[in-house]
């Protein structure tokens, strides 16, 4: 990844809503027409800053403050860097 973020900031890839409305048999449930517009706020960790105070590792799959961090596009793709303390929870399997 072209990007490090600096000291409790973590790089996030937003999972879109078709990507988490999936159930364990593969069936995707249809999309609420209210739901369409609002931002994920569930995401899998790109790139962490170097704090001490950061939880969470490259790779989990993590649910965070809704309007939290910044959005930017590398390669065209969306990504969002927010502040460790913004980030809730992470999804264990």
């Amino acid at each position: 990844m072209g990007i490090q973020p600096l000291k409790d900031n973590v790089l996030i890839s937003p999972i879109k809503e078709s990507e988490k409305t999936k159930t364990e048999a593969g069936i995707y449930l249809p999309e609420s027409a209210e739901g369409m517009n609002e931002r994920p706020q569930i995401g899998k960790v790109v790139e962490v800053g170097e704090s001490n105070k950061i939880q969470v590792k490259k790779g989990q799959k993590v649910i965070y403050n809704k309007y939290s961090g910044t959005e930017i596009k590398l390669d065209g793709k969306d990504f969002l860097i927010v502040k460790s303390d913004d980030i809730l929870a992470v999804i264990k399997k």
